[in-house]
């Protein structure tokens, strides 16, 4: 069975470095939520939005050592009212475990994205 884990943080700047260590923080804590290993990992696809262009945010997962998963990256379409600085990550996962065992995580103001999802303090899951 594959599942689809779904992530989403935004980066404080457009630069490298901030894109980069927002995509770790967040791939990071899907895998640790999930126990997700990079064997059992069809594919991730990555989307940043429109002021994001200094770095591949998949470039993040290969720096953590995901180097034989199939990884692809899009830019979102511009949004008016949309959450700036965004980074939305979607990880195809083959796994036995049932949706509701699935957690998917949304840090920093992307919280906002998937209230429904996220602790009620609105404190990141980490």
């Amino acid at each position: 069975m594959i599942r689809g884990v779904r992530g989403a943080t935004t980066v404080e700047h457009n630069s490298t470095k901030a894109i980069i260590s927002a995509t770790q923080e967040l791939l990071g804590a899907m895998i640790d939520a999930n126990g997700i290993a990079e064997e059992d990992v069809a594919s991730i696809l990555f989307t940043a939005t429109p002021g994001l262009d200094a770095a591949y945010p998949a470039a993040a997962a290969r720096e953590l050592g995901w180097t034989r998963t199939a990884l692809m990256g899009f830019q979102e379409a511009h949004v008016i009212d949309g959450l700036q600085q965004c980074v939305r990550v979607l990880i195809h996962w083959n796994t036995d475990k049932p949706m509701d065992e699935i957690q998917h995580v949304f840090l920093r103001d992307a919280v906002q994205l998937r209230p429904d999802l996220s602790p009620s303090d609105g404190a990141e899951d980490a």
